[in-house]
């Protein structure tokens, strides 16, 4: 049986008719499991058994059968086949009256049903039925009842997916201590290897502040897996996976591959080869060892890995164009990208701020502003490097230094408002950075901290005066002069929705939240996420029409004119509309906006690194093209007239342009967005735009 099944034995069919055997339907899924034969035989199974139970008229069984095949469906990645199993189950527990008979089964239906929410994108559905969930169980279960810290587990997914990422980690910790307590022999429990390894992969959604202790988090669940001999488990997949994206983004690549490798293997026995999660892992296991051939000495290299490297080359590139190596070291830096090291002081600007709030912002609350400690919202949003987590020490030449924000509701603010600017005004920027990196400030730091330089860097025009971008805001204020909205347009409000640029919507919502009481502030933040379905289709077609004619249709028509600066403006725009179509498909309310031209491939690297990102690969084909487009375009006189290096670089960037549109193709089919395999995307709007339920013109292509 899964973590959170519904197991109802009442039968409501009249005398005479066949019954349904409830735990007869779950000891013979139980065995398909163990056999390892869920791929070919868990669903003709359960849907056998919902045959059986709707001929029984036994709707406690048949709403067993749909929470089994909810999360069945779940594990298979078929989310939207998922969504009317899941509004059946919640209408058959209605119809049982669950609630009043059996809260435990309530309790347990409401959970599955928002996880599935949840993995199906339908956030604020998730969120609703998990807050129904946790009232269901807090009543329902007794306070050490491991279904509460499955709750907060799934709590703690639904949080990190839609970006607040401190809440996400509330609640893991809030499972982890549940289990712990709970737990006869903690150092064995799979459980908590699983919340272990939760933890280890929101941390490292988060600032590097936290990188050694998601490599502590993950080898603590794989120890547990290990101590309880539970290596063939697909939990101790999801471990190994986890600690290899650790290693990857510690730079430690040869474990990384390793860990990788051996996750594949588990998920192989025990789903199958043909999951979403399967193909994930190999995909993150191909970056992980193209990395490790990039950062390894030429001296170190093997045989076997040069062989490697010659494939990924037939594969991704021409063999004309012969790869460079470098025979020094090289060191990864947080985006993956080959750097000089670190200097050990940097700070990132985001846990400078989590910093500053912790040793001076909340007690400031909790003193002068103690009855409205309850009810202010603080964190990092809006403009900066740091708000999108990629300053680094050139970022400190200008508007670095300590800072927050705080979020007040119209009737705080217009109470505490301007005194609690002046207070915030007046607290010590001097600070000191102690062991790991961890800053301390004035009269927090440790005996033995080394001073880091006090000085703020200067602040200029734009983050001064009316656009400042820390301090005291009211919450529609913050909004307002980052969007012109003071929250989110309505969902059928498509006009105003398409007249918000997507790096305006990044800036208004990146960063972190630190404490936000009332739920006020991130509410309006989340709405800002919640980018309608209908809109996100259209702009999908959008960028494929770009990304045809630029990229597919003009560019190689500029290269055979001769034209290369009209070229060079092509790839341009194909390389715009590219990176925005990958951050669309990968939904915003999951990983966000792309944000504007500075930070594009930056933001690019990082969700490239995620897991189960789609389109994983394009960041690098995108590179490559940026790296080609100077020969290409201006290395000769015209595409066929054997300018040094025009013909070859020109070459690959097309090939490069047709193998990006065939991989969005291929995505676009495994989404269900298209029946067409038709390779030249200006063909595939029609497909996309059929999906769109609302008749706005405004939403279709002309």
């Amino acid at each position: 049986m899964a973590d959170s099944d519904v197991n109802l034995n009442m039968n409501n069919c009249d005398d005479g008719c066949a019954t349904f055997d409830v735990q007869r339907f779950l000891r013979g899924l139980d065995a398909i499991f163990d056999a390892h034969k869920a791929p070919e035989q868990a669903e003709p199974y359960l849907q056998k058994a919902r045959t059986e139970a709707e001929h029984s008229h036994n709707d406690a069984g048949l709403l067993t059968v749909l929470n089994e095949t909810m999360g069945f469906y779940r594990s298979q990645g078929r989310h939207t086949d998922n969504l009317p199993i899941i509004r059946e189950s919640l209408s058959i527990a209605d119809h049982l009256h669950l609630q009043e008979i059996d809260p435990q089964a309530w309790a347990t239906t409401l959970i599955n049903a928002a996880t599935g929410m949840r993995a199906a994108g339908q956030y604020e559905e998730a969120e609703q039925l998990y807050r129904q969930a946790l009232d269901a169980a807090t009543s329902a279960f007794s306070p050490t009842d491991r279904r509460l810290a499955a709750l907060h587990n799934n709590m703690s997914m639904l949080y990190s997916e839609t970006g607040r990422l401190d809440q996400a980690k509330r609640e893991l910790e809030q499972a982890l201590d549940l289990l712990e307590q709970s737990s006869p022999d903690a150092s064995a429990d799979i459980d908590v290897a699983s919340t272990h390894t939760n933890l280890a992969l929101l941390l490292l959604q988060m600032d590097r502040y936290w990188a050694s202790d998601a490599m502590q988090h993950a080898q603590k669940a794989l120890t547990i897996y290990r101590t309880g001999h539970l290596e063939h488990s697909a939990h101790y997949a999801s471990a190994l996976a986890g600690y290899a994206q650790a290693c990857y983004m510690a730079g430690c690549l040869q474990d990384a591959v390793s860990g990788y490798e051996h996750a594949l293997s588990v998920i192989e026995e025990c789903y199958g080869r043909n999951t979403d999660y399967y193909h994930t892992t190999a995909a993150n296991l191909e970056v992980a060892k193209q990395a490790l051939h990039k950062h390894m000495p030429s001296s170190h290299k093997t045989r076997e890995s040069q062989e490697y490297q010659e494939s990924l080359e037939s594969q991704h590139s021409p063999k004309s164009i012969e790869s460079q190596q470098s025979s020094e070291p090289h060191y990864m830096t947080e985006s993956g990208a080959s750097s000089i090291p670190a200097i050990s002081h940097h700070i990132s600007g985001l846990a400078l701020s989590r910093a500053f709030w912790n040793d001076l912002g909340k007690p400031l609350l909790a003193g002068a502003y103690s009855a409205y400690q309850g009810r202010i919202a603080a964190g990092l949003v809006g403009y900066g490097s740091e708000c999108f987590g990629f300053d680094d020490e050139l970022s400190r030449d200008h508007d670095f230094a300590p800072r927050f924000c705080l979020w007040l509701t119209d009737e705080d603010y217009d109470a505490i408002g301007e005194q609690l600017q002046a207070d915030y005004d007046a607290l010590s920027r001097d600070f000191t950075v102690a062991e790991q990196g961890k800053p301390h400030f004035a009269g927090h730091g440790s005996a033995n901290s080394d001073a880091l330089a006090a000085s703020q860097s200067p602040l200029t025009p734009r983050a001064q005066g009316e656009f400042r971008r820390d301090g005291v805001f009211r919450i529609g204020d913050f909004f307002e002069r980052i969007t012109l909205f003071r929250k989110a347009p309505a969902q059928n409000d498509v006009a105003s929705w398409l007249s918000l640029q997507e790096d305006t919507l990044a800036t208004a919502t990146n960063g972190q939240v630190f404490a936000d009481p009332l739920g006020m502030f991130s509410k309006t933040r989340q709405g800002f996420k919640f980018m309608p379905e209908d809109v996100r289709l259209s702009l999908i077609s959008r960028r494929l029409g770009m990304m045809a004619q630029a990229g597919q249709y003009n560019l190689p028509r500029m290269l055979q004119r001769g034209d290369g600066a009209a070229a060079m403006l092509s790839i341009h725009e194909f390389v715009n509309a590219t990176a925005s179509l990958v951050f669309l498909i990968n939904e915003p309310v999951s990983v966000g906006y792309l944000p504007y031209y500075k930070w594009q491939f930056a933001a690019m690297r990082k969700l490239s690194r995620r897991m189960a990102t789609r389109l994983a690969g394009v960041c690098e084909q995108l590179e490559d093209i940026l790296r080609l487009s100077s020969a290409a375009c201006f290395g000769g006189v015209g595409f066929g007239e054997g300018g040094k290096g025009a013909k070859p670089a020109a070459e690959r960037i097309i090939a490069t342009v047709e193998r990006i549109c065939s991989d969005v193709v291929d995505e676009l089919l495994r989404e269900g967005l298209t029946e067409s395999h038709e390779t030249f995307v200006e063909w595939q709007r029609p497909y996309v735009e059929n999906h769109i339920k609302s008749d706005a013109s405004c939403l279709h292509s002309l």
